[in-house]
């Protein structure tokens, strides 16, 4: 066989084979689309938990040294009793003694009690409470398409437009769908 019609022989097989390749993408007609209905955003809520402090003024009562107020109520009776001492002669003075230091105990008590109520410091106290910063962000869309006369929904993770590219078999091409 000589150079020229070897040469020729596969330049003749490449034409062909280019030519029917040609022909076929020419019937076929390329990709096929189908046309978008509707999309829609699918959405979804993001809750992020944060800190939030403050400082706050508080009172507080000093600890009590005497809880029963002893020494209030020994202080007062004593105080009473040379009170009561002091009125009336005889026998009065003894119940007068006897009277004056019981209700001079009792002054005594009560004005403990009062002064350890009173007795108080102020300090600062940081409170903490866990807030909510509430977000949403896109988590896909679901797109209604139509095909064949049939609406039809997909969800993908981008928005696809107008149009939805189809394979040789009329289904959406998967590489654009996150879940149908």
């Amino acid at each position: 066989m000589n150079k020229s019609m070897l040469i020729g022989s596969v330049l003749g097989a490449v034409a062909v084979t280019a030519g029917g390749a040609y022909a076929t993408y020419s019937l076929v007609g390329g990709p096929d689309y189908a046309e978008v209905v509707a999309v829609k955003a699918v959405k979804e809520t993001i809750k992020t938990p944060r800190q939030e402090c403050r400082d706050v003024t508080v009172t507080k009562r000093k600890p009590i040294k005497d809880d029963n107020r002893i020494v209030g109520s020994a202080v007062g009776a004593v105080v009473g009793g040379l009170l009561g001492n002091q009125v009336g002669g005889g026998r009065g003075k003894k119940v007068a003694t006897v009277a004056g230091a019981i209700g001079g105990g009792y002054a005594g008590n009560k004005t403990q009690e009062h002064l350890q109520n009173n007795n108080t410091y102020t300090t600062t106290e940081r409170r903490c409470n866990t807030q909510y910063d509430i977000s949403e962000k896109i988590a896909g869309y679901d797109v209604s398409y139509e095909l064949d006369g049939k609406v039809r929904t997909v969800r993908m993770d981008e928005d696809p437009g107008r149009r939805l590219q189809l394979d040789d078999q009329g289904r959406v091409i998967l590489s654009q769908v996150v879940s149908q």
